[in-house]
Parts: C-alpha cells; structure tokens; sequence
C-alpha cells in the first residue's frame, strides 16, 4: 500500500529525517510513536502528499507520488488520501453533511452521489442526527467523527491522522480509537497515525518508533508479540524522522 524509500528532510541546518524506509500494508492499522522532534508529523506530511522529501521515493497505492506534477498530485491527495488532525478543522459555516461532503464535491462527485455518501457515513458514526448542526453545535467528540467521515468520503486508499484524539476526554478518545477497528472492520480501512497516545498505540496492528530522525524499531501488539517471535525481523531494520 505505501512503500517508502531512503526519505531525508532537512529545515536548514536541522536533519529532520535521516533516511527513512517504511512499508504499510493494505488494511493496517498503524502507529508512528516517540517524543516531539522525533521526525513523526513531518514523515506523515511527506507521505501524505503535503511536504516533499529532500531524497527518496513514496509510492501510494502503486503510484510514485515525487513524480506527479503539482495539478495531478492535487487530484491524487483528493482521491486516495483522507485526513484527520488533532483539531477537526471543520468550516463553521457548513453544517455536519456539508463539511463531510466538501471533499467529495472537489473531487467532482455529483451532489446527490456526495449527499448520499456523506449520510452513509454519518450514520455509521452515529450522527445522523447531528448531520444538519454547524461545528459549534457539536461536542469535541462529534466534531472529531465528522471529520473521521470526511476523511473517507472519497474512499480514501489509506487516512492518515495526526494526535486524532489529542484534544479529547476519555471517553471520546476511546469511542474514537475503537471506530478507527471498526472502520477498518467495514471498509478495509488502513490508517496511519501519528500518536503520543500509549493507549491508541497497544492497540494498533504496529507501532513504529522513531527517535532523533530513524525509525528505532517496530514492535507488534504484545499478543502478536507472544505468537509471532520472527515478525519484526522479516521485512528488516527501517529507519525513521521528527515533529
């Protein structure tokens, strides 16, 4: 699904990443962990399409992404990639629906295939309900399942989601972790998240490390762990980036 390949990123004199290869497999669920500065969000913007790596290859769903030009990368970020931020980053002007909906419209989906889409999911989040409330109307775990939804109007090949449940309560940021498994349960959904949650970390398929620019190690959930004792070194030491 993604394939990424001696990425380095230097911010003037500051080695941000020091080349990275990474591998996510279609239908993962997987967690970039490690202390600010690390290289986290900048190797999840370079992967997402929204900075470019200094040297090194991404590839997203067989397509090398450092080789589109600036017009077809723009198509292919709408398409194949959905986002979610720690705060939802919703327009408080548009209700629910039409936030979820935007995307969609971008991507040239007609209005009534985007509307239907938009309540689909919606439901799946329990939202129904709320679809006709603007942002401010909504708690922060509402907001945060909307922008879930608007991540994967477009059918996304792979969401990739910054500190998701950083600004949440308990209670929201477990509802939130467990929707990711169940999106992933629904749809085949891979996910990609940039977390300095402990919680949300134990429980996704991998946890990648990544301390001062490498990739530290990869570890599976402890159960994986106990039956899988040669997992970690069959696809070979990776190397990782920063905050």
């Amino acid at each position: 699904m993604i394939k990424v390949r001696n990425i380095t990123k230097r911010f003037g004199s500051l080695e941000v990443l020091k080349g990275i290869d990474l591998d996510i497999h279609q239908g993962e669920i997987v967690s970039i962990v490690g202390p600010s500065g690390a290289g986290k969000t900048t190797l999840l913007q370079i992967m997402g399409t929204l900075d470019k790596a200094d040297t090194g290859t991404v590839e997203i769903d067989g397509t090398r992404i450092d080789q589109l030009s600036q017009t077809k990368l723009s198509h292919f970020r709408n398409q194949k990639i959905g986002f979610v931020f720690q705060f939802h980053q919703l327009l408080p002007e548009f209700t629910a629906l039409e936030n979820v909906m935007i995307p969609a419209f971008i991507g040239g989906m007609s209005k009534r295939e985007a509307r239907q889409r938009a309540e689909e999911l919606l439901d799946f989040m329990g939202l129904s309900d709320r679809a006709q409330h603007k942002p401010n109307e909504l708690s922060g775990g509402e907001k945060q399942r909307v922008a879930v939804a608007r991540a994967l109007v477009n059918k996304p090949a792979v969401v990739m989601a910054d500190e998701p449940s950083g600004s949440l309560d308990s209670r929201n940021k477990a509802e939130l972790h467990q929707l990711f498994f169940d999106l992933r349960q629904r749809y085949g959904q891979t996910f990609v998240i940039v977390t300095h949650d402990e919680e949300l970390a134990r429980l996704t398929d991998r946890t990648i490390h990544m301390r001062d620019g490498v990739i530290e190690e990869e570890a599976l959930p402890m159960e994986e762990q106990a039956t899988e004792p040669t997992a970690l070194a069959s696809d070979g030491p990776s190397v990782g980036s920063e905050d």
